[in-house]
């Protein structure tokens, strides 16, 4: 079964989630060097602030596209759910869009 395409807000959901990832994925490594190797502190200063960022931005775009696209309750609380962890909203992501959460409500 083909995959619809993605809506705005759908899009939107996609890139808010990546940017999550991706930030949390470089806070670890911060942290890594900071605590780890002990060697630089620099990238937890810079991912920790990227990442507080992200992650309200992620908040905020989950809340709107979870209205806008009319997702289920279930599907809007493990998308707020989902920011908790490390890298969780980018497999989150890839489901929901595999299972057309991502795409117009009209063409689901």
């Amino acid at each position: 079964m083909p995959v619809p395409s993605l809506s705005p807000s759908g899009k939107l959901f996609a890139a808010a989630a990546f940017l999550e990832g991706l930030t949390w994925a470089g806070l670890l490594v911060g942290m890594w060097l900071k605590y780890g190797l002990e060697v630089t502190d620099t990238g937890v200063w810079l991912f920790g602030r990227l990442h507080g960022a992200a992650f309200l931005f992620y908040l905020v775009v989950t809340v709107i596209a979870g209205v806008r696209l009319r997702w289920p309750s279930w599907a809007l609380l493990l998308a707020l759910l989902a920011a908790v962890p490390p890298l969780v909203t980018v497999p989150l992501e890839m489901w929901f869009r595999r299972k057309g959460l991502l795409s117009d409500p009209a063409t689901r």
